[in-house]
């Protein structure tokens, strides 16, 4: 039995051409009457996607309309239904992050990751701890995050921190451009650890946080643990699942 569907789109022309197109094929159930969200885009709009369906229970089938596509599918036209009916689900649990910035706490989730960068041409000083002790007294860098498994192929990589199958139990914990401690290339940590970043010479060094789309300018300190009480599922076609692009992204030349 067909599911009824959503389409939902990136604001580019290919994207809205494309949703306009899809709705002529497939009746649109609309948000509410929906089973399955489908968002056409890139990895920002699916990432746009999860923040806007977030507590709904409804998993989200991205067709990739932009540059990368990592966490989307092969976009086409026909078989949408026949596409979905053997499609594999990946179960992800976003990052929370609660930043402080001049005794106000702004809290925020995050899907791929949450990164701390320095907002000026000084390099921004930072202490880092895991579950309460200090295991970076003083990292002077550009700046440092903390990426999910899902996220671990989206910034982080290109960071130069570790691909994570999506399944793992884990984090990474990334810096980004390090001067000191020279030799100090990350972390993985288990995805019950809470990370607590603290900012030095905040004044002299401002930083800023970010989790997915949403900054936090000039932090004094940020708290990052993963929500395993907040999940969303992604839809992927029989055989191109998130472990297999995953496994696969670690070949690749």
């Amino acid at each position: 039995m067909a599911q009824a569907l959503h389409f939902v789109a990136a604001e580019t022309p290919e994207a809205q051409a494309a949703l306009a197109t899809l709705r002529r094929h497939y009746r649109d159930a609309g948000p509410e009457a929906a089973e399955v969200i489908v968002a056409l885009g890139g990895d920002g709009f699916m990432l746009q996607a999860l923040h806007t369906f977030l507590g709904k229970q409804k998993p989200i089938y991205g067709m990739n309309l932009g540059s990368v596509g990592f966490l989307m599918n092969e976009y086409r036209e026909s078989g949408v239904e026949e596409r979905l009916e053997v499609a594999e689900a990946a179960v992800i649990h976003p990052l929370r992050m609660r930043a402080q910035a001049d005794g106000k706490i702004t809290e925020a989730l995050a899907f791929n990751e949450v990164s701390l960068l320095r907002q000026t041409r000084q390099a921004a000083k930072i202490r880092i701890l895991v579950d309460t002790k200090i295991r970076i007294r003083e990292l002077i860098c550009d700046g440092v995050l903390v990426a999910t498994p899902a996220g671990s192929t989206a910034y982080n990589l290109s960071a130069h921190g570790p691909i994570l199958p999506i399944d793992a139990a884990l984090l990474a914990l990334t810096p980004i451009s390090a001067f000191r401690p020279r030799r100090w290339h990350g972390a993985l940590l288990p995805h019950r650890a809470h990370t607590r970043f603290e900012v030095l010479e905040a004044d002299k060094r401002p930083v800023s946080a970010v989790a997915d789309d949403l900054e936090v300018r000039d932090v004094n300190s940020v708290d990052v643990a993963e929500d395993r009480n907040i999940s969303m599922t992604m839809l992927f076609d029989a055989g191109h699942n998130l472990d297999e692009r995953i496994l696969a992204e670690q070949f690749l030349d």
